[in-house]
């Protein structure tokens, strides 16, 4: 078949980073009044009113607005915490990673060496500033600072992880994968270096892949991104009811999810030459998501395969419009002049 265009959507298996962060929860002796009170931020309010200087009411409430998205508010309850203990390694790596979400790496950069500095015998700043050199594409030193780590904890699975990245960011895949693997050694629930190891095997064409793939989803059996990239290896090597299975799945998960609709379609017009089928999907992608050129393009495809090419035209117009630059359906607009459609500009 002709131009059939496969997902151009994919979701995101780049890794993000992660926080080792943790604010202590020790607070002054009058604040905790009942320990099995939660923590709400009318609660924090109210002892610091009591407790002013206490660094680690700041922090909690720090943490608290956070997670409200309340970002400048937990910016300055970390400087304060820092104003009022500026010895604690974790307020800095707190402040450290607010920088760090916001790309402001020189700031954060500051932060997680004082935090560093403050706690030599750590390794969550060593591994922090590992990931901001990563960033900054300097592999010396982002290695160096997790060997350091690791000669404090060498049983630690996200060192060799991160090792794993390093390697894998220099273009060594051997030592990548060798490095990935210790880390699931340590850590056999680390989900991270499952994805990886999974996506440089499929990239060798090696079959060990599957079993990563497999891994990943006994992990997670929830996680859309771990039945995506399985559903789409699976799509990709031949495994369609493995593939149709996982979008299924997807679908339940995650209704509104337009790509595992856009996937199916592609399996069926694809691989089974199920053209209703497929436009039945490609339709539910485009209910999910109306800017989504290529599934405008591949159910113009579908009409086209059946002969309805006033639909298909219409379509390959839609794509087209959505994405100027898109050159299969201004190619298959040109197939359906030459089959004796006039095709309006």
């Amino acid at each position: 078949m002709a131009g059939i265009i496969r997902s151009s959507i994919l979701l995101s298996t780049s890794f993000l980073v992660v926080c080792w962060s943790a604010c202590s929860t020790g607070t002054g002796p009058n604040t905790v009044d009942d320990p099995k009170r939660p923590w709400t931020l009318a609660r924090v309010d109210s002892a610091i009113l009591v407790e002013p200087d206490d660094a680690a009411l700041f922090a909690r409430r720090a943490r608290l607005n956070l997670a409200r998205d309340s970002v400048r508010s937990a910016m300055n309850d970390w400087k304060r915490a820092i104003l009022l203990d500026s010895t604690n390694f974790r307020w800095h790596l707190g402040l450290g990673d607010l920088y760090f979400s916001k790309a402001d790496l020189v700031n954060a950069e500051i932060e997680f060496t004082k935090a560093r500095n403050l706690a030599l015998d750590s390794t969550e700043a060593r591994f922090k500033l590992a990931e901001l050199r990563l960033l900054q594409r300097d592999h010396v030193n982002a290695m160096a600072e997790v060997n350091d780590a690791l000669r404090i904890d060498e049983q630690n699975a996200r060192g060799y992880f991160l090792k794993g990245w390093i390697h894998r960011e220099a273009g060594d895949t051997s030592l990548a994968i060798s490095s990935y693997r210790t880390a699931i050694e340590r850590d056999p629930d680390l989900y991270e270096a499952y994805m990886a190891l999974a996506q440089l095997h499929a990239g060798q064409n090696d079959p060990l892949a599957w079993q990563y793939y497999n891994s990943l989803v006994d992990l997670r059996p929830k996680s859309v991104e771990a039945l995506y990239a399985r559903g789409l290896y699976a799509q990709e090597h031949g495994r369609d009811s493995i593939a149709l299975a996982d979008y299924a799945l997807i679908k339940t998960l995650d209704p509104n999810n337009p790509t595992a609709w856009y996937n199916t379609g592609f399996i069926y017009l694809e691989h089974q030459d199920r053209f209703e089928a497929a436009r039945e999907e490609f339709t539910g992608a485009i209910e999910r998501m109306p800017t989504y050129a290529q599934a405008y393009y591949n159910r113009g495809l579908t009409y086209e395969f059946e002969g309805v090419l006033d639909s298909a035209a219409k379509d390959f117009r839609v794509a087209l419009a959505l994405m100027p630059d898109f050159d299969a359906p201004a190619h298959g607009l040109d197939r359906l002049q030459k089959r004796g459609l006039r095709v309006l500009p």
